[in-house]
Parts: structure tokens; C-alpha cells; sequence
């Protein structure tokens, strides 16, 4: 009997509301990158929508359609007709690490928009060579840590970066953004049918977008603005691989301690994401899940593109939604002809923020859910503590926005203040990799293997030596150890290394055993 499934089982309904979630989430990294360089450091716009913008798309749709092929290939090994593809997009926080920490520092330094191309091409090539390398370590890393890690950081981020700032968002125009996210909710977290079989992505994205043009044509929108609908604007661009980023390697090797943690997160999250969906039932090869993103980030970046390409962790949402492959198809299709023809920035201005939240915020709080669900329950605790570095990126992005809204920065404060904002900034970076490794430790410390949970501590000390986590500077980057940027970095490594040789002093004084063992003894 032919086990494979039909061509038409990898396309769904389910796939209408899933594509609107991934594609919006990828069109609003290429909008926001072009926004911050052109609004912020004045750069000029043609480069960004000709080079930038479409080689970072190639990313997408080169790794979309190789998550839709692996699918496919799954579905065909295993019989299944429910398979969902993994979601591949552009990794949000390396886009503002990109553009405030290697783009538009190097773009004022050279004043040549050209050179800073190529330097950050060459630093998005370096990326996803280095993702390529360390994909080969990604099975044994999933084998050797707990649940409670994998799922805790993304689901960390999950609730606190994904669903809490869209969140915000419905608050700018409260009509708009609740019923959006009413239609999301019924439709998707409760399942309830709505009329005419609609998505309930599409049903609130319809309903949130005509009340919003409804709204601001009669002047009632919360800030009193008119909504105008503008016209497409068309152009073509075609990104090709090339070596155009060779003059830009040598500038390019001085922003690796930067760019490398934002890689290695990305590497990390993909260990997360496939052990994820294989929690929802897909089971892909996690060195495969590695490489292609990998490949993804390296074409991107000969290609012209300037953003690394990752795994996201929505596929548990995803499949929740009833998506298969179609929607990984689409996303990739749309991405990339967007970039090519012009039409993304469009698009973007088109759609309200408030009407395209609730989705973001849906499969936020899918995620958690799953986090939860599929960890074991004496390693709750672990997964809650796990949340921690998450709250204080978070806490450290609104400080950001704050201070910089005052024209200030932290080295302004003073006092309890500045520490405060120290600690936070320093807990905060690299926090994928923090919420990792403590809710591993924390989970074997639950299960009374102390030895176990030293090895995940004396990580922590030796990443914390040189930056990977707990970087003091608040660009995140890395550092040599033998010359740290501050005092606390030597506080921090020695305060993980007590805590480790406690446990390992725990681990063999083991009392219980020890008296069960003599009990043994005296009993022959």
C-alpha cells in the first residue's frame, strides 16, 4: 500500500490563518529595518529597498520552501496527513541589533552607505557560517537538557516579547484592536465555527482594517487622524549571490563579539523549536532544522540581505491553526516576490498595528500553554525561573525607549537607579541562552541531581566570562575575558562557580545514600 500522503494533504484551510500570522510577522522586520536606517541614521532609501531588503528576503524564501520540502518528506516517511512545516522567518531582536549595533554605527563612521552595506553583508555571511558550524552540535544538545529548558526560554519569550508588546499595541486604537482580537480569540483559542467558514485570522485582520479606515473617515480614531489609503508603489529588484561583501570582511570581523550572540541564541532557539514541535507531534532532525537555517542566513547575506534568517517558535500555533505546508509556501512566495517587486512597505502602511497584534498575541500565548503542557510537572518551578532573564530584557527595552524618549541614556542615572538599570540591562542580554542553562540546572536541581545541575552552572560562569550572557554593555556583545569591561564580570563567574562547587560538595555527601548503603551493609 502507498503510504504517502496526497499532494493536496499538505495544503489546508488552516494554512489562510497561518500565513497571515508568519508573513506579517517577516513583512514588519523587512519595514521596521528600513524605518529605523533611514529615519535614524539617514541613510539612503534606494539602497535599503534595492539591496538590503531583497538579498534578507531570499533568506525566507529559500528556508521556507526547505521547511515546506522537509514537511513533505516527513509526511511521506511517517504516512501522516497532519504534518505542519516549521516556521522560518527574520530574527527579530538581531534586526535591531543589526541596525543599532553594526549598520548605522559603521554607516556614520564611513559615511559611505555602500561600504556599510557590504560590511554588514559580510557580517550576515560570517553568521551563518558560524550557524552551519555549531548545527552539528544541535542533536546532542537537545538529547542532554531538560524540557524545562528548551521550552522554558522560548516560551519565555513567547509570553513576554511576543504576546506582551502586540499587546500595546490594541491600546493605540482600543475599537479596533479588541475586536480583532475577539475574532482571533473565539475563532482560534476557543475553535468557535465563524460564519461563512472563515479564518479567524483573516476574519480579525478584515474586521480590525474596515473599522479602522471606518473609523478615521469620520474622524474618530483615538488621536483624531485620518487614515488614507495610498497606491502600491512597483519597482523590481532582483537579488543574486555574489562576493560583493569581500571589501566589507575586515570591518565586518570587528562587529563579530556583537553578532555572534545574536547566532548563537538563534541556534540555540532552533534546539528549542524543534523539540517544540516534536512535542506537537512533527519530529524533524534537528541538525536538518540547524542547517537550513544556517544556509538561509548565508545566502541572505551574499545575496545583499543584512538580517540572519531563524526558525520561529510558532509552530505549536501553527499546527493549532491548522496549518500544513501551504502556509511556509506562501510566506517564502510572498516575502520574497514583496522584496522583489516592492510592495511589502505597502502592504505594511496598508494593515493597522492594532487589527494584526491579536495574532502575535495568539500564538504567544499558545506557546506558553504548550511550554506547560508538555513539561513534567515537578519541573514547573524550573520553568517559571526560566522566565527571568526574559522579564529583564523586556524591562531593559522599555528603559530603552523611555530614556531615549528624554534624550537620556543610562549612563545619565545615578544612585539606585543606575544599578537598577545595570543589573537589568546585564541579567537581560543573552537571556535565550540564560533561560536555557538555568532551567536545565534548575530542573536537575528539582530532581535532586545536584552533579547534573554544576555542569549547567559552570556554563553560566564561563559564558558570563566572556559575554555570551550577562553582558554589562548594553550592546550585548562579547568580550575577552582577559580584558573585561567591568569588575562585575569576574563577580558574576565567581558567584556561578561557588553555587556549582556547592552542588558538586551536595552531589557527593549524599547522606540518604550513604545511610541506605551502610543499612545494606550491616544487613549482610
Amino acid at each position: 500500500m502507498d503510504r504517502r500522503p496526497a499532494a493536496t494533504s499538505l495544503f489546508a484551510v488552516g494554512d489562510i490563518n497561518a500565513f497571515f500570522g508568519l508573513m506579517l510577522d517577516n513583512v514588519s522586520c523587512l519595514v521596521i529595518l528600513a524605518a529605523i536606517l533611514t529615519g535614524v541614521f539617514g541613510m539612503p532609501r534606494d539602497l535599503i529597498l534595492s539591496r538590503m531588503l531583497p538579498g534578507s528576503a531570499v533568506g525566507v524564501l529559500v528556508g521556507d520552501l526547505l521547511y515546506s520540502w522537509m514537511a513533505w518528506r516527513l509526511a511521506v516517511r511517517t504516512g501522516r496527513e497532519d504534518v505542519t512545516a516549521m516556521p522560518l522567518g527574520l530574527d527579530t531582536p538581531s534586526t535591531f541589533g543589526m541596525a543599532f549595533g553594526v549598520i548605522g554605527p559603521c554607516y556614520l563612521a564611513t559615511k559611505d552607505a555602500h561600504l556599510t552595506w557590504q560590511v554588514a553583508m559580510a557580517t550576515v555571511v560570517l553568521m551563518g557560517l558560524f550557524k552551519i558550524a555549531v548545527s552539528f552540535c544541535g542533536p546532542a544538545l537537545r538529547r542532554a537538557i531538560p524540557r524545562a529548558g528548551l521550552l522554558g526560554s522560548i516560551a519565555a519569550i513567547a509570553l513576554l516579547l511576543i504576546a506582551y508588546l502586540p499587546f500595546l499595541k490594541l491600546f493605540n486604537s482600543p475599537v479596533v484592536g479588541f475586536l480583532s482580537l475577539g475574532m482571533v480569540f473565539i475563532s482560534l483559542l476557543a475553535r468557535f465555527q465563524l460564519p461563512l467558514r472563515l479564518p479567524g485570522a483573516l476574519a480579525g485582520i478584515l474586521c480590525g482594517t474596515v473599522a479602522y479606515y471606518a473609523l478615521g473617515s469620520l474622524g474618530l480614531l483615538p488621536d483624531g487622524s485620518h487614515a488614507p489609503l495610498g497606491t502600491p508603489p512597483f519597482a523590481f529588484y532582483l537579488p543574486l549571490p555574489s562576493l560583493q561583501f569581500l571589501p566589507g570582511l575586515g570591518r565586518a570581523m570587528g562587529y563579530l563579539p556583537l553578532a555572534i550572540p545574536f547566532a548563537l541564541a538563534t541556534v540555540v532557539g532552533g534546539v528549542d523549536v524543534t523539540e517544540s514541535a516534536a512535542v506537537a507531534g512533527d519530529d524533524y532532525h534537528t541538525r536538518d532544522i540547524l542547517l537550513v537555517e544556517g544556509f538561509a542566513t548565508l545566502l541572505a547575506g551574499m545575496c545583499g540581505g543584512v538580517i540572519q534568517s531563524c526558525p520561529y517558535i510558532g509552530h505549536p500555533a501553527y499546527k493549532e491553526m491548522g496549518g500544513r505546508a501551504g502556509y511556509t509556501v506562501a510566506t517564502g512566495l510572498f516575502v520574497g516576490l514583496g522584496a522583489v517587486l516592492g510592495y511589502l512597505s505597502f502592504l505594511v502602511g496598508l494593515l493597522p498595528e492594532a487589527a494584526v497584534a491579536p495574532i502575535l498575541i495568539f500564538i504567544g500565548i499558545e506557546i506558553t500553554a504548550q511550554a506547560f503542557e508538555a513539561t513534567p510537572r515537578r519541573h514547573y518551578r524550573a520553568l517559571a525561573i526560566s522566565f527571568i532573564p526574559a522579564i529583564a530584557c523586556l524591562i531593559s527595552i522599555e528603559f530603552g525607549q523611555l530614556l531615549g524618549g528624554l534624550g537620556k541614556s543610562a549612563a545619565d542615572l545615578s544612585g539606585d537607579l543606575a544599578a537598577t538599570c545595570k543589573a537589568t540591562t546585564a541579567l537581560g542580554n543573552g537571556f535565550v541562552i540564560t533561560s536555557l542553562l538555568w532551567g536545565a540546572a534548575f530542573a536537575y536541581v528539582l530532581d535532586h541531581k545536584p552533579g547534573a545541575s554544576a555542569v549547567y552552572l559552570l556554563l553560566c560562569a564561563l559564558f558570563s566570562l566572556c559575554g555570551v550572557i550577562h553582558s554589562p554593555l548594553p550592546s550585548g556583545a562579547i568580550f575577552s575575558p582577559l580584558s573585561p569591561p567591568s569588575p562585575m564580570v569576574w563577580q558574576m563567574a565567581a558567584g556561578y562557580a561557588v553555587m556549582a562547587a556547592s552542588f558538586l560538595l551536595l552531589q557527593w555527601w549524599r547522606p540518604s545514600e550513604r545511610a541506605r548503603q551502610a543499612g545494606g551493609n550491616g544487613e549482610e
